[in-house]
């Protein structure tokens, strides 16, 4: 989930595609699939239309697949429409047999398609493909989902543990200068024994809120405060509170 120009979207996408995107022998890409009906005021689907977009999703890989080799992407929900994002090696003859497609089964939908050459495959590593940010959005979601899951309600600030490396101490003295005019406190200071390239640990904590909008903030200004001192953030803990 993300928030967009005129609200909030939502892509689904297989990440694993990173580690070979992009892939030479399907340089074109189809984007393709409905304005859906019942949506939300956000322009998100309701539950009773999931099942619809789901099928329609199989239909459109279905009916690509059988033309020509392909490779699903993912998927981007957006102001009442769903979009399927699949690179294939040949276009030939898929805009006709998408069109069929939605005309025989879809005709209360209008649909959209949209094909073309996409060899460095920037929708997905530029588009579909989370940014940092969003991947630290993703990290603190998840963490956030196994506190509740344990019975944390969200609800009451408390202390947070954070933890960062530096490559020296004068650039992790530089940080603890900046963080500690934003109300953190240092809890130890270690080097590490092994030959890692930013060896000179660092434990901070806080007392902070813990929704996802707030820890997000936080964490995002971590890790880029030490980025400019030539450290890496390194994740949160707390303990659950019932």
């Amino acid at each position: 989930m993300a928030m967009y120009e005129k609200g909030p979207g939502s892509i689904v996408l297989d990440m694993d595609l990173i580690k070979t995107a992009p892939i030479k022998d399907l340089p074109v890409i189809v984007i393709t699939g409905v304005e859906f009906i019942n949506s939300t005021k956000d322009g998100l689907p309701q539950k009773d239309e999931f099942a619809n977009l789901h099928k329609i999703s199989d239909d459109i890989t279905n009916a690509i697949s059988e033309l020509t080799t392909m490779m699903p992407a993912g998927s981007f929900t957006y102001q009442s429409q769903r979009l399927d994002y699949t690179y294939v090696n040949d276009s030939t003859g898929i805009r006709d047999k998408l069109t069929k497609l939605y005309q025989s089964k879809y005709s209360n939908y209008k649909f959209y398609i949209n094909i073309k050459e996409d060899a460095g495959w920037d929708a997905y590593l530029n588009f579909l493909y989370p940014n940092e940010d969003t991947q630290e959005f993703m990290k603190n979601q998840k963490i956030l989902s196994q506190l509740q899951a344990n019975g944390d309600n969200l609800t009451k600030p408390r202390k947070i543990d954070y933890w960062l490396y530096f490559g020296s101490t004068n650039d992790r003295d530089g940080f603890k200068k900046i963080i500690l005019d934003k109300g953190y406190k240092v809890e130890s200071e270690d080097t590490l024994n092994d030959k890692s390239a930013k060896p000179f640990k660092l434990h901070i904590s806080r007392i902070d809120t813990i929704n996802i909008q707030s820890i997000t903030r936080t964490t995002l200004d971590l890790k880029h405060q030490a980025k400019q001192m030539n450290g890496d953030y390194d994740g949160w803990e707390t303990a659950v509170i019932k």
